[in-house]
């Protein structure tokens, strides 16, 4: 189980429960799970009990009722380790082990569009009058882009955008498309952008050419790769003999936050906030760039098992960063 299916097997056990009479209220068409916070228990964690008791339309329950019901099915869910319910009705959950390598599979199988959601569909085109500002355009077609992959539709009528101020001018001309671009979704969309000089800079402390340039290395290692004669390729099982090696830190670091791409593009829909697409680019952008040192053989060594499938995951990494900035607007370039 990828934390994707922990959201829909949470929903199938709200529907189960309302169904046969256990809980009152409508089922939600989706239920945000989120990564534990610092303190929590277990891998991820979800409030759903509150918005289930706060929306009951027979004798009210309190949430921690109401999570208690959800974790005593969710239990015997496939996939699901643990269940604990903390707080005053926080479902907690620890999912089984499962292999990184299928993951991988599922990531380039399903390329840019992995962790969009069934309905997703292609937003706009977009028409916009020339009143309307470029950070609100830009706002507005990154959120309805992220919720049309998540099968929802517009952006929503009530999002308020604080526009570009007055004092940063015409700020495409001045640092480029993608750059301004950038800045103006990075931060929440009540929230005035800033647009620093370091915008302009070509190295890695400039966050928009740090994601795009993590996307152009992952593409030149698998070139190097098939220079080499060896191509990407997840294991079909994690004891393949010659593969442990390539269990280090940054694989499994790298490999969760592919894992959590869906719940990112989940949770930016549901909140209409394309700034922790953003912040979640930049992540996956570090890592595979500290990555990117173990993959291809060095000297004499000979292109193993280990090699394919570090190269697997460098290549879906890349995948992930090509299709969170094709979501908010921008372009990944093998070339950089």
């Amino acid at each position: 189980m990828i934390p994707a299916d922990l959201s829909r097997a949470v929903v199938r056990a709200v529907r189960r429960a309302v169904e046969g009479g256990g809980l009152g209220g409508t089922v939600p068409e989706r239920v945000v799970v989120e990564r534990t916070r610092p303190g929590g228990a277990g891998e991820y964690a979800s409030p759903v009990a509150f918005q289930l008791a706060k929306g009951a339309d027979r004798a009210r329950r309190a949430p921690l009722d109401v999570a208690n019901t959800l974790a005593a099915m969710l239990r015997a869910e496939p996939g699901i380790a643990r269940v604990d319910v903390t707080g005053a009705g926080f479902l907690n959950f620890t999912l089984a082990p499962r292999s990184d390598a299928a993951l991988v599979r599922e990531v380039l199988r399903r390329g840019p569009r992995y962790g969009y959601a069934e309905g997703a569909f292609e937003a706009g085109p977009f028409r916009w009058a020339e009143a309307v500002g470029p950070r609100e355009r830009a706002v507005r077609e990154a959120v309805a882009r992220i919720r049309a992959a998540q099968g929802c539709r517009g952006e929503g009528e009530d999002l308020a955008v604080a526009p570009v101020a007055r004092r940063d001018g015409d700020v495409v001309a001045r640092f480029g498309a993608d750059a301004a671009r950038w800045a103006m979704l990075a931060v929440p969309p009540r929230e005035t952008p800033s647009f620093p000089s370091g915008l302009l800079a070509q190295d890695e402390s400039n966050e928009p050419f740090l994601v795009r340039y993590a996307h152009s290395r992952a593409r030149a290692l698998v070139r190097g790769a098939a220079d080499l004669g060896f191509p990407a390729e997840a294991p079909d099982t994690a004891e393949a003999p010659d593969t442990a090696e390539a269990d280090t830190a940054d694989c499994r670091a790298l490999a969760g936050l592919l894992a959590d791409h869906p719940l990112v593009l989940e949770a930016a829909a549901h909140h209409r906030a394309p700034e922790r697409l953003c912040r979640h680019l930049v992540t996956v952008a570090d890592v595979l760039l500290d990555h990117q040192h173990h993959v291809l053989p060095r000297g004499d060594e000979k292109p193993s098992a280990a090699h394919r499938a570090r190269l697997a995951l460098a290549e879906a990494a890349g995948t992930v960063l090509a299709g969170g900035l094709a979501l908010l607007g921008m372009d990944a370039p093998d070339f950089l």
